[in-house]
């Protein structure tokens, strides 16, 4: 089975998505199931979890809504206000919808380098833990100082790192984004997703050969048993296609054993996310 551990579905809203700029604005329309079922039959995919890409209840509810109407939309990522002070009736209200597998926060959008260790922050990813629920990590490499601090503080937590922690590969920004992620792998209740890479190149030149050494990085540090595929679909298309985003994690992780490769393809996001 493989499973694309991290895409999105949006009903495009400029002042919404106001993050989709002009480099990006092939993405500027409506991506929903119907369209991505259709290349996931293409290129062999059996199911996904689907990420938010909206911070409102109104996300969380519209994706629950998609995986109850779609049956190869295995899992959702959602989003709650993990710094309310009501952030446990909202976490209890979902353990009721079997797709709310965990929660995310664009904690690369806060300014603040330390967000993920502020008090009421960290009071709701002690509440996720209680309910069950996986947390997604997204922060751009300046953040992981404080990413290494929060894993270190929830042993018990399930975290998976989105995209490889976005190393800006067009610049060539490697070391200190590689020391961190070695550190942060070593605590063994932390998953990183080999996905949003080639966005973090150049959109237009990019080869799999500027790429690879973030990968070997990732695929060394975590090991095949906590790396997981994902398309970051549609985001991807602002550099390539599904089958190039696929073929780009398949391509690498050829050298190793066929079991290797079917748990970095779609065991570890069954396992990790508790998909069916």
């Amino acid at each position: 089975m493989i499973i694309d551990s991290h895409q999105h579905f949006w009903n495009y809203e400029p002042k919404k998505h106001e993050w989709i700029d002009d480099s990006m604005k092939v993405i500027r329309r409506d991506f929903l199931p119907e369209e991505l079922q259709k290349l996931y039959k293409e290129n062999s995919i059996d199911g996904c979890v689907a990420v938010q890409a909206d911070q409102t209840l109104r996300e969380t509810n519209f994706l629950i809504q998609l995986s109850e109407d779609y049956d190869f939309i295995k899992g959702i990522v959602g989003w709650v206000d993990l710094r309310s002070n009501a952030v446990e009736q909202d976490l209890e209200r979902y353990t009721h919808f079997k797709s709310v597998k965990g929660f995310r926060h664009v904690v690369q959008g806060e300014p603040d380098p330390n967000f993920v260790l502020r008090p009421d922050f960290t009071k709701g990813i002690f509440a996720l833990h209680k309910y069950n629920f996986t947390y997604d990590i997204l922060v751009f490499p300046h953040q992981l100082g404080s990413v290494l601090e929060l894993v270190s503080l929830f042993g018990n937590q399930k975290f998976v790192i989105d995209h490889i922690a976005k190393p800006y590969i067009k610049d060539g920004f490697f070391d200190g984004w590689a020391l961190l992620m070695k550190e942060i792998a070593k605590h063994e209740n932390v998953y990183c997703k080999m996905s949003g890479m080639i966005t973090e190149a150049d959109f237009n030149t990019w080869a799999p050969e500027q790429i690879h050494p973030y990968m070997d990085v990732v695929l060394e540090a975590f090991g095949p048993e906590r790396v997981m595929f994902g398309s970051d679909w549609p985001v991807c298309l602002v550099a390539g296609n599904y089958g190039q985003v696929k073929g780009l994690v398949t391509d690498f992780i050829s050298k190793l054993s066929p079991d290797e490769q079917a748990v970095i393809m779609g065991k570890n996001a069954v396992d990790f996310y508790n998909l069916k």
